[in-house]
């Protein structure tokens, strides 16, 4: 079931524990995925290949608007989101976070690989200290060109005002 894919902070780092017990490299990043699209799949494909078990912090709905992305964020409930993502062969936990970083979320995890875009350097990666002062790696994966959630929000606009 996807919904079993969906779990809280506590129950997620039983199961990853139990993961690394057994043996397996969980990974580890997060984000808003509003409008999932190419770009994020290809990313999640990506990170998953890094380890066994892939591991996505979703922002909740009110941390995306604390972003300043924009008045309209998000788009979809955490809930959607957190349900497409779930759907998603190479996602095996969706762990929603309130907080505005995924500080704590990682620390309670301890994944043995962080991963986010290339968009940020590695020593600026909330949680990356952590993981590495535990023995893991923090990585950087390019993203797919030309995929935005910013961009499709703006065309989706701009279809409006015609």
């Amino acid at each position: 079931m996807l919904k079993d894919k969906i779990v809280t902070m506590d129950i997620a780092q039983a199961i990853v524990k139990n993961w690394q017990i057994q043996g397996e490299k969980v990974v580890f990043t997060n984000g808003c995925f509003d409008i999932l699209h190419a770009g994020h799949v290809h990313y999640l494909e990506e990170a998953k290949q890094l380890g066994n078990k892939l591991v996505v912090g979703l922002n909740t709905d009110q941390s995306v608007q604390r972003l300043d992305k924009s008045p309209a964020r998000p788009i979809q409930s955490q809930d959607s989101r957190a349900m497409v993502l779930a759907a998603l062969e190479s996602v095996s936990l969706v762990v929603l976070f309130d907080e505005d970083t995924p500080k704590e979320l990682i620390e309670t995890l301890n994944p043995n690989i962080l991963v986010k875009g290339a968009d940020y350097q590695i020593d600026q990666i909330v949680g990356g200290s952590h993981v590495i002062g535990n023995g893991g790696e923090v990585k950087t994966l390019e993203f797919l060109p030309g995929y935005s959630t910013s961009k499709i929000e703006q065309k989706i606009l701009k279809s409006h005002e015609n």
